[in-house]
């Protein structure tokens, strides 16, 4: 393992590492596909996790056929999230806040990339409370493909002008550490689904149970 000052930045995703959002989309899409008459089996679940909308789409007319209606379902599916979040908020995960402020100590410079539009983006982190936490902000509306292309990373790394494989990817999907792994980042597979991803795993430099764990480490090796 490299030491943290060996990095030249930290890239976050947001989604199941930062954000604890995909349990909140998961309840939103199930309570639409009911509301429609479909039933979601909850293995279907984490094979969503990183993905992009569009590719949850496809995912969605492959399980449940052409005629499926997405365009209703997004729209209940935003209806019933709001009501979940504006009601709950959205919580931050566990070690995050502490993992930043060594960081900050570290003074290294970090940036948060995500697959989600950067009006979904925004409005997460301000739920959140964490808005201005993210200096930097990478999504899915500034690069042509989404993870696991690895586009966003290396913007990513355009925007902060550091080289890519002096990066350190925080991630807790496969379709994530696909990316990180294709851009050439070092990469901590910190999975947010169980059961943990067996590729996502093969493909990772590091794997994480959490972001506490994944601070123990990079206090550890910067000793």
């Amino acid at each position: 393992m490299r030491k943290i000052n060996d990095f030249s930045a930290i890239i976050f995703d947001m989604d199941g590492l930062v954000l604890d959002t995909e349990s909140t989309y998961f309840a939103a899409w199930q309570k639409a596909a009911m509301a429609m008459g479909f039933d979601f089996p909850d293995v279907f679940f984490p094979s969503f996790s990183g993905l992009h909308f569009n590719d949850v789409e496809l995912k969605l007319l492959t399980l449940y056929g052409d005629d499926f209606n997405l365009l209703k379902f997004n729209q209940l599916s935003g209806v019933f999230w709001r009501e979940h979040v504006y009601t709950h908020g959205i919580s931050i995960k566990s070690g995050f806040k502490q993992l930043i402020a060594f960081i900050n100590e570290q003074q290294i410079p970090y940036c948060l990339a995500t697959n989600s539009l950067a009006v979904n983006a925004y409005e997460c982190l301000e739920l959140a409370g964490i808005r201005e936490v993210f200096t930097t902000v990478i999504t899915r509306d500034d690069i042509e493909h989404g993870k696991p292309a690895p586009d966003i990373f290396l913007k990513a790394a355009e925007v902060l002008n550091v080289v890519i494989t002096d990066c350190l990817v925080l991630e807790d999907s496969y379709a994530g550490i696909k990316a990180a792994s294709s851009a050439g980042a070092f990469s901590v597979f910190v999975p947010s689904t169980q059961p943990i991803d067996p590729l996502g795993l093969s493909l990772c430099d590091v794997m994480m149970p959490d972001l506490v764990q994944a601070l123990i480490l990079l206090e550890s090796v910067n000793d």
